[in-house]
């Protein structure tokens, strides 16, 4: 992996790789972890941080808006430690308030909930990414439709945050579908991986698109060789989507990796 990065970015799409396994040390995630880490030393350290999980799904999109959210630990089967995982960083309720209201400004209802707390969708990267959870934070929800349009659009209306050095991170994963997680690999399933991830790869970085084909190729991601063997159903997909609504351009580093065995990819804008 290659950091080339001098520039505070606008949106920060991650894969972030399956439950609390990435803190756990398992092996699998490797690659994962060792590059989070690294994107997060070479980032100038920005004032909040806004989240797109692909954990949190609501009729509208939703964003947490309390002082202190709890975990939400949403996963099942793992070791007790997973269940005492902490990280204390703060909401910032008024940065809640302006996206909603720019949501709104650009015709999207949305909401805010004072209560919900921050799913593994947060926690797990940014304990890996910023250890000492010193970076205000709030989360917000895809919407249940899953129209990867509308996300671009969510994104769209977010890129005229009035706000310096806040980061906008999609949570997700480019691979994900957990039946095939836990089969044999073989020489059919690796090729419609690796077709995907060529796909995603060219699409979020070829100069030469424009961005009304860049768009519309996103738009139209099932149609890709391999889309949904990769994403049986497409939450883990569309964070990517709202982080290329807020940058509306090619992405400026890509990064090539395998998490749980499967060809994965993170993208910077």
């Amino acid at each position: 992996m290659k950091f080339m990065m001098k520039y505070i970015p606008k949106a920060l799409f991650i894969s972030h790789g399956g439950g609390p396994l990435p803190l756990l040390g398992d092996p699998s995630h490797q690659e994962m972890v060792s590059c989070l880490e690294s994107l997060a030393a070479i980032i100038p350290k920005p004032d909040a941080l806004i989240v797109v999980s692909a954990h949190w799904e609501e009729r509208t999109p939703t964003i947490t808006s309390g002082q202190n959210p709890p975990l939400i630990y949403d996963y099942y089967g793992f070791p007790a430690e997973s269940y005492e995982i902490q990280y204390p960083c703060v909401g910032e309720p008024s940065l809640a308030v302006e996206i909603q209201r720019m949501l709104n400004n650009s015709g999207i209802d949305a909401k805010l909930d004072p209560t919900r707390g921050f799913d593994h969708g947060v926690f797990v990267p940014l304990k890996i990414m910023y250890q000492e959870a010193n970076i205000p934070c709030v989360q917000m929800s895809l919407v249940n439709t899953l129209d990867s349009s509308h996300h671009i659009k969510i994104g769209r209306a977010l890129e005229g945050l009035n706000r310096q050095n806040v980061l906008v991170i999609g949570s997700g994963f480019s691979f994900h579908n957990l039946k095939a997680f836990f089969s044999p690999d073989t020489a059919e399933s690796r090729q419609l991986n690796h077709s995907f991830e060529q796909w995603l790869m060219d699409v979020c970085s070829n100069r030469e698109y424009t961005e009304e084909k860049r768009s519309q190729m996103l738009v139209e991601w099932s149609t890709a060789q391999g889309a949904r063997y990769c994403h049986p159903r497409e939450e883990h997909l569309l964070p990517l989507h709202v982080c290329y609504g807020v940058a509306q351009g090619p992405s400026s580093e890509q990064f090539d990796l395998t998490i749980l065995n499967k060809k994965s990819s993170m993208y910077v804008w």
